[in-house]
């Protein structure tokens, strides 16, 4: 594991994802730089703009998008200087990609070749997260080593009260803190 306090966060297409801010800026106060890797689909509720200032760091997308001066292997490297990797919110469709080894862009990829530890924290209608594929790619992950951040009863995007609110962004922070403790 590096020796540095760096996080990457994972955003994916959830509309949870403006709570990403708050997980950059509660990182951030305990000394912990944060870079973010985000989703195509997380574009889609929050911007690269908002994440770059708040994190003071460039937001990269694009499995491709290395600098032609400096080349690099960005699934490689954004995780090679981290200590942890936390995919907040973590959508159905990713925890399913993770869970089946598919690496098709940038955040995947950098999962699959990521030696630190990975915290995911699922936000997702209730419907989709008591999905009998979803609760085994979940287990599936459990017993890789990936810890989750279970999501929490509350309101929905859809309007119903119920499982899959993303959980409290103290909870994750904290679950992320006791593992450097470890």
């Amino acid at each position: 594991m590096s020796g540095s306090s760096e996080i990457v966060l994972g955003v994916t297409g959830s509309i949870a994802a403006y709570r990403a801010c708050d997980l950059i800026r509660r990182f951030s106060e305990k000394q912990c730089p944060v870079t973010v890797i985000m989703t195509k689909e997380a574009e889609q509720f929050i911007t690269p703009l908002t994440l770059g200032a708040l994190s003071g760091r460039k937001v990269y997308r694009d499995l491709f998008a290395g600098d032609s001066d400096d080349w690099q292997m960005l699934h490689l490297s954004l995780t090679q200087r981290a200590r942890a990797l936390v995919i907040a919110p973590a959508t159905a469709n990713i925890i399913g990609k993770m869970a089946n080894g598919i690496a098709d862009d940038l955040l995947t990829c950098s999962v699959i070749a990521s030696k630190i530890p990975i915290f995911v924290a699922p936000a997702m209608n209730t419907e989709m997260y008591h999905n009998k594929i979803v609760k085994e790619n979940i287990l599936r992950l459990e017993k890789s080593g990936v810890q989750f951040i279970y999501p929490i009863k509350g309101k929905l995007a859809c309007g119903i009260i119920g499982e899959g609110h993303l959980a409290e962004v103290e909870d994750i922070v904290q679950a992320v803190f006791r593992s450097f403790k470890k």
